[in-house]
């Protein structure tokens, strides 16, 4: 049973290792932490373009709050 198991965590792994590698492979500028989130609300039935968008659309607030700090230093 315990062979099941690690298995298992080794697709698991290996899955993540291609979904990081294509990730990488189109720029999302997502580590393995975040690209694993984003898997498991996909599992969890989330649409993945609303969650794309969302995402999206937190980088341009964080842009933009970044630049409105550099501008007021």
């Amino acid at each position: 049973m315990a062979s099941g198991a690690s298995a298992t965590t080794n697709a698991v792994r290996e899955t993540m290792d291609v979904l990081l590698e294509i990730s990488r492979l189109l720029n999302t500028g997502l580590d393995m932490e975040s690209l694993s989130i984003c898997v498991r609300l996909c599992e969890q039935g989330i649409n993945p373009e609303a969650l794309s968008s969302v995402i999206k659309e937190l980088r341009k607030a964080s842009d933009s709050l970044k630049a409105s700090e550099n501008c007021t230093n």
